[in-house]
């Protein structure tokens, strides 16, 4: 008895000595870790804004989200969060909104480059015009005095081929808002793969426009504005360094990020620019081609 009591210690001993050599998807996976920067912008929706993309996140059970608040006005020397704690950060900064201290933009500038996430929605692409490294993560930005000094308006024309179009003008612009169709161009990436080709948004801005460097990257849906009669880029990745970035120009207010559409492409963009992979899947009520599809925010 006291050696088959010694074997049976013996075997434990051996199970627990190897459980740390099982790969990670035996094991509980980690939660992400998501970081929402906010604190300037010109939507005033936007505290209400934070706070349901934040519930976005969580709802998934794949995140853990913070919030980092700037101080409403003028640069805050006191703005500077630990990326180096994050996978992904979210912008929710706006047009207008003061530059970071030095120090923050270098740091950011560090953690997108060495590999982190990097998530931009409607107006952060308006915001931080006279940083070069920001221009070039958004990849396309509005508004603030961009010019063709910034790079090239780009948008798809109607055989399908991108076009970077240097023509000189104000880069930045919306129509009156409305439900729009979005075109799935690329249906291979992780982001957008599963979509329909054609869905319809839910009330937003249409941005049109946009313009800026446009290195390395990918237009992954459009939509057709009333404005300018281009496929203007709704969803699209930038690859900057070794860290993703995932842009989309919709969600202007309330409203409009609580299109399943919006709430889909963000969850799924978020989880890409953090990991690299997609493992949330499209839900049933994804919106249509005739028809819109959104569900109320609980405050």
């Amino acid at each position: 008895m006291f050696h088959n009591l010694t074997r049976l210690l013996f075997g434990i001993l051996i199970v627990a000595a190897t459980l740390p050599l099982l790969p990670r998807t035996a094991l509980a996976a980690d939660p992400i870790k998501a970081l929402i920067v906010d604190g300037q912008n010109n939507h005033a929706v936007w505290p209400t804004t934070t706070k349901t993309m934040k519930k976005y996140l969580e709802e998934t059970k794949l995140f853990t989200v913070d919030v980092a608040t700037a101080a409403p006005v003028g640069t805050d020397l006191n703005f500077k969060p630990d990326f180096s704690k994050y996978a992904v950060v979210i912008s929710n900064f706006g047009h207008g909104a003061a530059p970071w201290p030095e120090a923050t933009q270098k740091a950011f500038e560090t953690f997108v480059s060495s590999g982190g996430g990097f998530v931009v929605v409607h107006a952060a692409d308006n915001s931080f015009p006279e940083w070069p490294a920001y221009n070039e993560m958004i990849g396309l930005g509005g508004w603030g005095g961009r010019t063709e000094k910034d790079g090239p308006y780009v948008y798809v024309n109607d055989k399908g081929e991108t076009v970077r179009d240097e023509t000189p003008g104000n880069g930045g612009n919306h129509g009156a808002q409305w439900e729009f169709p979005v075109i799935v161009r690329d249906h291979e990436h992780p982001i957008t793969k599963g979509m329909p080709t054609e869905w319809l948004h839910a009330k937003d801005e249409l941005y049109d426009k946009l313009r800026g460097p446009a290195r390395k990257m990918q237009i992954l849906a459009t939509a057709e504005s009333q404005v300018t009669g281009r496929n203007e880029p709704m969803i699209f990745t930038v690859n900057y360094g070794k860290g993703r970035v995932f842009h989309t120009p919709m969600g202007h207010a309330e409203y409009s990020i609580e299109c399943v559409g919006f709430i889909t492409t963000f969850q799924r963009g978020t989880e890409w620019a953090a990991t690299g992979k997609v493992t949330l899947p499209i839900p049933a009520d994804f919106p249509t081609a005739e028809k819109t599809s959104s569900r109320a925010f609980v405050k």
